[in-house]
């Protein structure tokens, strides 16, 4: 896992230079298109890089975007109706069945089926009409990190050619180089607390929200340590009413329009006496490690690759494992 991890940088420039164009071009193709909107399909890590894409697309385009849930089509066997829609799906294996079964019943339903990959010859790939590379390499520890990052930088190259925003497009040659800072962030003061609370709160809103999931999944796949992912506004819908002294929080602020909801939830969990880490943010700040002015949309992909080397680092420290949690394989197959 460390090693992967260490390798993110040099997969983006992979990506920069050997998968951008493809990525722009179908993003670009989608504009002329026109779709009615998008629907995602994909489990785990990969369904947290779909949410990162759907607040991406949503926001920039106003085009809807909504998972379906794989077991609609690969146990309920429901005709789908998506005429106009681009079915979009995300794995890094492309093996698991239900996946492949989803993405069967959305080009029978009339979607235009595209699938980032990282293993492209893969069931998944077969099912889709256009495969765009994650181009990570081979990724052996069953906790996925650098295919996460791809998926993420692919799904802003999408969005950048759908709406032929040239400086996002552009941005993204800055990512090597600012991933390598970030890789240096040290985030040892947060180490003891989150250890020792009884459960974690892994806190976003908009991008940032799928780093906190992603953040959540990975706290329980290497750490054994038990982690839930809330919107701050979800937040306050309820599960406030349990974070107190024993509770740790890392709040992931992407900045911008969100900050305001996510700094008034982090107050109001140090109120309640949670300790919170902030990423980027006002309360316990865990640092980047980057220089001022870093915000979305790039911002959610430098706290991924920061919490990554932190969450390995704990995970050694609690004398886990985490390039093979026991109990976990690398290929989740499920129906």
């Amino acid at each position: 896992m460390a090693t992967e991890i260490a390798e993110i940088p040099a997969m983006i420039e992979r990506q920069l230079t050997e998968g951008l164009e493809q990525y722009w071009q179908t993003g670009a193709r989608w504009r002329t298109d026109n779709p009615h909107g998008f629907v995602t399909c994909a489990r785990g890590t990969s369904d947290h890089a779909a949410t990162f894409f759907k607040y991406m697309m949503e926001t920039a385009t106003g085009r809807p975007v909504a998972s379906i849930g794989p077991s609609v089509a690969s146990i309920h066997d429901t005709k789908l109706k998506l005429d106009g829609f681009v079915s979009l799906a995300f794995s890094q294996s492309g093996g698991s069945p239900d996946l492949v079964a989803l993405q069967k019943a959305t080009a029978k339903g009339g979607a235009d089926t595209v699938a980032i990959l990282n293993e492209t010859q893969s069931p998944l790939g077969t099912a889709s009409g256009t495969v765009l590379p994650v181009l990570a390499g081979p990724e052996k520890a069953v906790a996925a990190t650098k295919s996460f990052v791809g998926m993420l930088v692919a799904s802003l190259s999408l969005v950048a050619g759908y709406t032929n925003d040239v400086d996002l497009k552009m941005s993204l040659g800055s990512l090597p180089d600012l991933t390598r800072l970030v890789l240096e962030s040290n985030w040892s003061h947060a180490i003891t607390p989150v250890a020792r609370a009884s459960s974690i709160y892994c806190l976003g809103r908009g991008t940032s929200l799928a780093v906190a999931a992603e953040a959540a999944l990975k706290l329980k796949e290497t750490c054994r340590i038990h982690a839930e992912a809330y919107s701050a506004a979800e937040l306050l819908h309820g599960p406030i009413v349990i974070a107190d002294r024993k509770l740790a929080v890392l709040s992931f602020d992407s900045g911008l329009a969100a900050s305001a909801s996510v700094h008034a939830a982090e107050t109001r969990l140090v109120n309640n006496g949670a300790r919170v880490f902030s990423v980027n943010g006002r309360h316990g700040i865990l640092p980047l490690n980057l220089p001022g002015g870093v915000t979305e949309p790039v911002l959610p992909i430098l706290q991924a690759v920061a919490f990554y080397s932190f969450v390995e680092t704990l995970s050694c420290l609690l004398g886990e494992n985490p390039d093979a949690p026991e109990g976990l394989l690398k290929v989740t197959e499920t129906v």
